[in-house]
């Protein structure tokens, strides 16, 4: 009798054996490299399809089954035995901020302080441990910790007098800056706002030291760039602790060209460990078809030809574009960080060049005007495979969640915004409009690709915790056991889904990566405990055995 498993593997062998490219069976015909065996594999091409061994060799995946991978074996065979660990896919994270996160790991955190007077103390311990003159970055703070009162100037002017300060909100929209900040930064009461770009100010017109959006780059322009020797330092930190949580691959849909720059300069002293798939800035969207027509588009360790627009701010900073106004700020109902028109002919330009082209879009007015102008576009531009995407898609209106799937426009979702977001949001947008927001389940239903991502260092870069919110939807402060707007919770199969076969399609690698069959590159991770056969509510306790890309061993 033949099992499940033993048919599911020989039919998976067997089906990509066309398909498979020639240097990998001859890779192959020297027999696999490398045999896990006696593990519990996931495959990612089906909810409940699995194997139980994988056999490696050049860098891909050449047989799956314990028989397949035995037959293809040779006594130069290197047997790893998993002892019947997991093992999914190699991860991939659908939206990271690489170089920002990097450099934050080296820099104070603010995220847990919980009171004004603690925010206070850590920047000041920061600023003594700073050389005079020296900026204090990082930050990732958040004032819905202490009930929402946002931080001025004046709180730190005084224990930071000789220090420039510009501490960003965890949700990178929004700067704290004291009153040296300010002026080495050229803003004061007669500075305008700027398009897409608010400077907050006290009653007497006085800036109080938060920009927002469009605004912040008054500030970042006024520091001075770290040395490359710093930036390699930081970001092989930040693969390090990629690779640590089982992420073989990120995106990075960047706000301006650091990551493309570092990561291509990485790329040049070897192997970078971990994948990166760079988004650069729409609005130069020449820049990058010209380089691509140049050099083309990167090889499997790095890789560009996408562009990445913002179109609105943050749900946060009150500065998502939402039809309707906030509860909390009557007055506001958002900001378009980008002009309609430029939106248009941007993604036009670059979209007519091949270039794949995302959109930051959280508030539901944006998400509407966005998904309007990728219709326009395709008709303009015709039809052909080109994968659009709007990163977060997290306030829609409920006839928006059918557009996605129907206009082809891939969703790019972070799970763990709604059990962090969750803690306050009623307060920005009341309970009924929460109903459509965040809505992985809803998006996922309804036949669109989703893809998943953290928006590290806005979210740990740990996709765990992004499938523990997917499929629990308890937010952090542990006050919805039963799950935040419950009706949005996913399986564990379509969680892992959208950190593997989806994030794949989202990258446009679906036949490379994303899941465990032959032909496939050897990227997967393998954890201490069977995901789909633990209490949910344990996920976090799951550990990381291995990580391994491109069939070598980068953790563990």
């Amino acid at each position: 009798m033949v099992t499940r498993r033993a048919f599911v593997s020989g039919s998976l062998n067997a089906i990509v054996a066309a398909a498979v490219p020639a240097r990998v069976w001859a890779a192959a015909r020297g027999g696999v490299e490398v045999a896990y065996v006696n593990a519990a594999v996931w495959t990612g091409t089906g909810p409940d399809v699995r194997t139980d061994a994988i056999g490696v060799a050049g860098g891909h995946i050449v047989a799956i089954g314990k028989d397949a991978v035995r037959a293809a074996s040779s006594p130069r065979t290197q047997v790893i035995d998993l002892q019947g660990a997991f093992v999914t896919p190699g991860l991939i994270d659908c939206h990271t901020h690489f170089t920002i996160g990097s450099m934050a790991l080296s820099q104070p955190s603010l995220r847990d302080a919980a009171t004004p007077d603690e925010f206070v103390q850590r920047i000041a311990q920061a600023a003594r441990a700073l050389p005079k003159g020296e900026w204090l970055e990082g930050g990732n703070w958040d004032q819905d910790r202490w009930g929402g009162k946002m931080p001025t100037r004046q709180w730190i002017d005084a224990v930071t007098p000789d220090t420039p300060v510009a501490v960003i909100r965890y949700d990178l929209h929004m700067i704290l800056c004291n009153s040296l900040a300010l002026k080495l930064a050229g803003i004061d009461r007669n500075t305008p706002d700027m398009p897409g770009g608010v400077i907050l100010r006290d009653e007497n017109g006085e800036p109080t030291g938060i920009v927002k959006d469009a605004a912040k780059d008054l500030v970042l322009r006024a520091i001075a760039k770290p040395s490359e020797a710093r930036l390699d330092a930081a970001l092989r930190q930040g693969i390090a602790l990629g690779l640590s949580k089982g992420v073989t691959e990120v995106h990075v849909p960047e706000l301006d060209w650091s990551t493309f720059e570092n990561t291509r300069r990485l790329r040049a002293q070897g192997e970078t460990g971990m994948r990166f798939y760079n988004f650069t800035p729409l609005k130069d969207w020449e820049r990058q078809a010209a380089i691509v027509a140049q050099e083309g588009r990167g090889d499997d360790w790095v890789r560009w030809g996408g562009c990445k627009v913002v179109f609105d701010g943050s749900l946060g900073s009150r500065t998502a574009l939402m039809y309707l106004p906030y509860l909390d700020e009557p007055h506001a109902h958002g900001i378009m960080v980008t002009d309609p028109k430029d939106l248009k002919a941007w993604m036009a330009g670059a979209d007519k060049a091949g270039l794949q082209v995302t959109a930051h879009a959280i508030g539901d007015e944006a998400n509407d005007i966005v998904l309007d102008t990728m219709a326009a576009v395709t008709t303009a531009n015709g039809a052909r495979d080109r994968r659009f995407r709007v990163e977060h898609a997290q306030h829609l209106r409920e006839e928006a969640i059918g557009r996605f799937a129907k206009q082809g426009v891939i969703a790019s979702m972070q799970p763990y915004h709604a059990i962090d977001d969750g803690r306050w949001a009623v307060r920005r947008v009341g309970p009924e409009r929460l109903r459509t927001s965040f809505a992985v389940g809803s998006m996922v239903r309804s036949g669109a690709h989703v893809c998943f991502g953290s928006d590290w260092p806005v979210a740990p870069l740990d996709p765990l915790t992004g499938i523990y919110a997917a499929v629990t939807r308890e937010t952090i402060d542990g006050l919805n056991p039963h799950g935040w707007y419950p009706e949005q919770r996913i399986t564990m199969a379509q969680a892992l889904r959208g950190y593997t076969r989806e994030a794949a399609y989202a990258g446009r690698v679906e036949r490379q990566r994303g899941a465990i069959m032959p032909g496939m590159q050897a990227d997967f991770a393998v954890f201490d405990r069977d995901l789909f056969r633990i209490d949910p509510e344990t996920i976090p306790q799951v550990k990381v055995l291995r990580t391994v890309v491109g069939g070598k061993q980068r953790f563990g």
